[in-house]
């Protein structure tokens, strides 16, 4: 194991970059036993500890002043069990090196986000999600987790063993302790038809419970200061397999949504009054496509351009309503946003933290160019969502408390008792959590 003392001038940087820690260590456990001397070891010196992941939230939800735990040598699948259909794999594997890895055993996971350069552990804990009509987030495809708890105890949980901790720790927030495995239901790897195309915002919107219950995987990214969306449709197909061509997908994939894309928002940034017309030209840059691949490669792009995002759930009927309020609100507005506004769905699911707990949910993300002013965006939008009673993304940007999370979640007391069970010292509290979960 690795500790590492970091100096004064020791601070860590999520990948957006707004925001820092400054640990007094850091440790890098190569054993689970190792982590859970690490947490006792704190314990003992009275520090708080949090592990951390590749940093895609925006939220502080892993910053600490204590001991930093980087997993990245807990990482690997642990075991494949093709009887029950599940895969066991060590908390700190990119979501990239498991999708990889189950493809080349034929194997994969219903459903995913649309990017996979985060940890297991941290794409579950803030209930990352992608879209889907019927399958849900990957935190509710998990069907047994391992955790290091305040005490230093590896704590396993799954329906049957330690229900109650099952049902709150899938989306935990680092709350209620370090998660070190997790075991994913998994399938055989299909294919998936993807068919993208541009829509007129005022026509996805008209359409959209029907777009909605005819696809299984079914989103569209809205640009701000024009009436144009482009959509995305993924279906389970037959096959034959047809990939993107390799050049089309590099000039698309990179060179339009990576390099183009990112050179409009610096120019936008230095000159805010060009940003409609570059919104206009952007909408209209990518045109439709039909392609067919395995699920990792449909669901998932690259993202180099860095940003700053916020993104509530609001129940999936009233999406349309906040959509048209977030738009009357920019038209109105002296913003300008340079970044689309990506809207999903997912099921209602049973999660106690789960932003889909218990009713059907649509997801509103909005955006801002990194070094961008977002606060005044942000917090309009942010109105609009909880008027909604929008619960946010744990690791979005959001300035929800306590007070709200306790009426947006039925099951918000029955997550905050757990922790008191768990972690009565509160070893992994942060300023975070004091905020959203209390004191």
């Amino acid at each position: 194991m690795s500790t590492t003392v970091i100096g004064k001038n020791g601070t860590w940087r999520n990948w957006a970059g707004n925001v820092t820690a400054r640990p007094v260590r850091e440790v890098t456990p190569a054993t689970v036993e190792e982590l859970a001397a690490a947490v006792r070891k704190a314990a003992e010196d009275d520090l708080r500890v949090k592990a951390i992941g590749t940093g895609h939230s925006f939220t502080a939800t892993a910053a600490t002043d204590g001991v930093l735990i980087r997993p990245q040598l807990l990482t690997g699948i642990r075991k494949i069990d093709r009887k029950a259909m599940t895969v066991t794999v060590a908390a700190g594997t990119p979501l990239k090196r498991l999708n990889m890895a189950l493809a080349r055993e034929g194997l994969s996971l219903t459903n995913m986000g649309d990017i996979m350069e985060q940890t297991v552990s941290g794409a579950i804990s803030t209930g990352t999600h992608g879209t889907g009509r019927d399958s849900a987030s990957i935190a509710a495809q998990i069907r047994g987790l391992e955790l290091v708890t305040a005490d230093g105890s590896v704590l396993t949980c799954s329906a049957t063993e330690n229900p109650d901790v099952f049902a709150a720790a899938r989306v935990g927030i680092g709350a209620l302790g370090i998660v070190t495995a997790v075991t994913f239901a998994v399938e055989p790897i299909f294919l998936l038809t993807a068919r993208e195309e541009p829509m007129p915002f005022e026509k996805v919107l008209a359409e959209f419970d029907e777009l909605h219950a005819e696809n299984e995987h079914f989103e569209f990214y809205w640009f701000p200061h024009t009436g144009n969306t482009n959509t995305k449709r993924n279906n389970r197909s037959a096959g034959p397999e047809k990939p993107v061509p390799q050049l089309n997908s590099w000039f698309e994939d990179e060179f339009l949504s990576n390099g183009v894309f990112h050179v409009a928002n610096w120019v936008g940034q230095a000159v805010p009054a060009t940003i409609p017309t570059i919104a206009q030209i952007s909408s209209r840059a990518l045109s439709a496509r039909t392609y067919t691949d395995i699920p990792y490669k449909v669901f998932t792009s690259p993202r180099r351009v860095r940003f700053v995002e916020m993104e509530f759930a609001v129940p999936r009927e009233a999406v349309v309503d906040t959509l048209r309020e977030l738009k009357a609100m920019v038209d109105r507005s002296r913003l300008r946003v340079s970044f689309p506004v990506e809207v999903r769905t997912a099921p209602a699911d049973d999660i106690a933290l789960s932003t889909a707990s218990g009713r059907e949910s649509a997801y509103v993300a909005v955006h801002m160019f990194k070094g961008t002013p977002y606060q005044a965006y942000f917090t309009a939008a942010e109105r609009i969502f909880t008027a909604h009673e929008g619960r946010p993304h744990w690791g979005k940007v959001h300035t929800r408390d306590t007070d709200y999370f306790s009426k947006v979640y039925p099951r918000f007391g029955e997550f905050t008792a757990l922790r008191d069970r768990l972690d009565p010292h509160r070893r992994f509290q942060n300023d975070y959590l004091r905020r959203v979960l209390g004191a």
